[in-house]
């Protein structure tokens, strides 16, 4: 069937073009989840009505089965009924049916450990099951997600250096060393990596719209990056946001919002993954004091910035941010990660000549531990090591995740 729409859309281009009506379409089509605002928004700068329809059409062709016949309700609920009827004639079975398994709009949960499963003995035949290392529980295809697609998804960086003077943004030092470590190691986990830099804020949203809409049926996981300076906004699920190189920022919910099941069908029951190297606000955490037993030596040095906006009150190169947004409302969020830098609130540190602490420590991790860790237990062992380290001898900084997923995750990678 996924092929089916495709092909009568296709069959169909010439007559669609030249009498679709797509400005009575726009409506009904945003509000049942076919495009996103960002991609009506892109259709109708096309120009013409014609260029309009045209584009429409293109982009439905991507947009799967459910969509397409989300198409035809629309159709029909303008007026526009030869079209409907000349399109359902050449695929009499096409109709909007309930959502399949994978397309099931799951509750809001709290993010919770999966529990331990005893050992249960697998035949040699059963899927997707990940060989452990000796002594490791073994864990069928129910608790983990399928991650064995060559390659395995997309990974998109987008690296913000150097900011516009106007944006009062500071170039972000360090930056590039962030970059490149990342792009080798998801390269090493058989990902397809696209990094982008120096992007504005209406850049960000193209490059993620552009994400949307490939097709990821023959994938099984995605993964955003984004490396650049951040601040607090309202929000009512994911927090923060990140700024364009021209000083315009993008909630990190509305970057999640490109990826969720609804508008890009063919990730839906996948893992999207979102690691946000950011400041979450302004506030700097000089931590508390603990026993000796749970203090560890500490990293960090002179050569440490932060993520965030410079404010009047600085007395040194350290920068602070703080700035409302409007609220967004999102679908549920289920088969998403967020993995953040710092706490909500709080500056993100950066090494000029080492990188971030984040970056530097998630990409060890990975490199050491993915063969035999799924990826919330590493995101842990990142929060305990990031935590451990002091800025200037003074400031402290804490990762965390807010964690959507249903399964385990566990790369691809060489024991």
């Amino acid at each position: 069937m996924e092929d089916t729409h495709k092909k009568i859309l296709q069959r169909n281009r010439t007559n669609l073009v030249r009498d679709l009506d797509p400005s009575d379409l726009y409506d009904g089509l945003l509000e049942k989840g076919v495009f996103t605002q960002d991609m009506i928004d892109e259709i109708k700068s096309a120009g013409t009505r014609r260029d309009q329809a045209r584009k429409l059409v293109q982009d439905l062709e991507t947009r799967g089965s459910r969509a397409f016949a989300l198409f035809l309700v629309c159709l029909e609920g303008t007026g526009q009924h030869s079209l409907s009827e000349r399109l359902r004639s050449e695929a009499p079975a096409v109709r909007l049916q309930p959502a399949t398994p994978s397309q099931v709009v799951l509750p809001v949960v709290l993010p919770v450990v999966l529990p331990v499963v005893l050992p249960v003995p697998l035949s040699p035949e059963s899927e997707h099951v990940r060989a452990r290392p000796p002594g490791r529980i073994r864990r069928d295809s129910i608790q983990s997600y399928k991650m064995d697609a060559s390659p395995c998804g997309h990974c998109l960086i987008i690296n913000n250096v150097e900011f516009e003077p106007e944006s009062e943004l500071s170039n972000r030092k360090g930056s590039n060393i962030d970059c490149d470590k990342l792009e080798r190691r998801f390269k090493a986990l058989n990902f397809i990596v696209e990094v982008k830099t120096n992007l504005k804020q209406r850049q960000i949203k193209h490059v993620l719209s552009a994400l949307c809409k490939k097709d990821h049926s023959q994938h099984d996981c995605c993964v955003v990056i984004m490396l650049s300076h951040g601040t607090e906004v309202s929000h009512n699920r994911f927090p923060g946001a990140v700024y364009g190189v021209d000083g315009q920022h993008v909630p990190v919910q509305h970057i999640t919002n490109y990826l969720n099941g609804q508008h890009c069908p063919s990730l839906q029951g996948k893992p999207k993954l979102f690691f946000i190297q950011a400041c979450g606000g302004g506030e700097r955490d000089t931590g508390f004091e603990v026993s000796p037993d749970e203090a560890e030596p500490c990293i960090g040095g002179v050569d440490d910035q932060t993520d965030a906006i410079p404010t009047s009150s600085s007395s040194d190169s350290l920068s602070m941010s703080d700035e409302p947004d409007a609220r967004a409302t999102l679908p549920t969020p289920s088969d998403i990660l967020v993995s953040y830098s710092t706490f909500p609130g709080y500056v993100s540190w950066r090494d000029t000549q080492s990188g971030s602490w984040y970056v530097e420590t998630l990409e060890r991790i990975l490199e050491e531990n993915a063969a035999t860790d799924d990826l919330v237990t590493m995101l842990m062992m990142v929060n305990h090591e990031v935590s451990q380290n002091s800025a200037k001898g003074l400031y402290k900084q804490m990762p965390g995740s807010f964690n959507f997923l249903r399964k385990l995750l566990h790369f691809q990678a060489q024991a």
